[in-house]
């Protein structure tokens, strides 16, 4: 199978190129690289189009300088490319979150195995080392949980292997729930539950820790999706955002009873930790 590389030079760096994998993966790019200077990002040929990168958000920040190289290459070696920079990711000395061709390290109480075929899920993104952080706070012992944009299922399986009961992952991308059905195999929990879709699989749900590390706009439109899922005294957290999305984010849970207990930050991005009240 061949690919399509597009090289984007950017300067400043960030924050376009979170913003462009973000867009990119939503247009079918199934893998990412950051660099120093940008990103790779890789889409197979038969996808590409055109006018694929038309319209792009991140490319139209003001003053972002950026150019853009498109090369044709064939057969890649995923795992090399990866191995040649993927370094495992250790969260406050507790969980450690490596490829299976990183040995294991026994010195860290937690240890979950990701196949690296994108940015997003590895633990490298500032937003997944934050919500971990977050669900390392929490008892999840026996309680119900929803990872919302689920991805590679990192946060689900992290909740899994801290006594969670039943675990429901979700994403709306069917390269994200097959990647998920890996990573929960190598992981051994293989009783998360993996559904295609977006919000409106939730109707009927419940779960007492609700996850959804997204990005602000589908936060604000899917927020009343979320609150009938969660009851008095349940767990919200969110996270994909910036700091000055904050307050939005939360003025849109208040609105269905939602009370902020703590936030994360790192790299600008930022972290929620909610309750619904009475």
């Amino acid at each position: 199978m061949n690919y399509i590389h597009y090289a984007f030079e950017l300067e400043p760096v960030q924050p376009a190129c979170d913003i462009l994998m973000a867009e990119l993966g939503e247009r079918g790019f199934e893998s990412f690289v950051e660099r120093p200077d940008g990103l790779d990002a890789y889409i197979q040929e038969e996808l590409d189009q055109p006018d694929i990168l038309n319209d792009l958000m991140a490319l139209a920040i003001p003053d972002l300088q950026h150019r853009v190289e498109r090369v044709l290459v064939q057969q890649i070696n995923w795992n090399a490319e990866w191995e040649k920079q993927f370094d495992p990711v250790v969260v406050d000395n507790y969980c450690l979150l490596r490829a299976p061709f990183h040995a294991p390290q026994p010195q860290w109480p937690c240890e979950i195995v990701m196949q690296p075929k994108m940015a997003f899920g590895t633990g490298h993104h500032a937003t997944t080392y934050l919500m971990i952080r977050l669900l390392m706070s929490l008892d999840l012992k026996d309680k119900r949980v929803i990872d919302m944009g689920c991805g590679t299922s990192v946060l689900a399986i992290f909740a899994k292997k801290h006594g969670a009961g039943k675990t429901i992952a979700i994403d709306i991308d069917d390269w994200a729930t097959e990647n998920s059905k890996e990573h929960i195999e190598a992981n051994g929990c293989n009783d998360i539950e993996i559904i295609l879709g977006g919000a409106e699989v939730l109707k009927g749900m419940e779960a007492d820790v609700f996850i959804a590390n997204i990005n602000r706009n589908i936060l604000l439109a899917d927020m009343a999706a979320y609150a009938p899922c969660i009851p008095v005294g349940g767990t919200l957290l969110l996270s994909g955002f910036y700091e000055a999305d904050v307050p939005a984010i939360v003025a849109e849970a208040e609105q269905y009873q939602f009370k902020l207990i703590k936030q994360e930050t790192k790299d600008g991005w930022m972290a929620l930790h909610l309750t619904k009240a009475q």
